[in-house]
């Protein structure tokens, strides 16, 4: 084990949080990571979907109206979406327990 050297393994660090086995990674409620979430003005929104498309993790989806809107349970927080929104209606809001 690698503990005898004094290094700790990854699987080790925060267990129940990493992606070990093939198609584990939908039952990992991602979004708990974050510090800060993104929201959308949907008076300023151009339904472009440069968020869908930038967004690493695919939070987004079309909603019946055409919006593009966020699923948090996988959102991270990373502000790619609000950082590539050409009409700047992302804003990122601080988590608030």
């Amino acid at each position: 084990m690698a503990r005898e050297s004094g290094i700790i393994s990854w699987k080790e660090l925060n267990p129940g949080t990493a992606i070990t086995e093939p198609g584990n990674a939908a039952e990992l409620k991602t979004g708990d990571w974050r510090s800060m979430h993104p929201e959308t003005d949907r008076g300023k929104c151009i339904k472009c979907g440069q968020c869908y498309i930038f967004c690493p993790d695919m939070v987004y989806a079309k909603d019946e109206e055409g919006y593009y809107v966020q699923n948090y349970y996988w959102c991270k927080g990373c502000g790619i979406c609000a950082r590539e929104c050409p009409v700047a209606a992302i804003k990122m809001i601080e988590e608030v327990d």
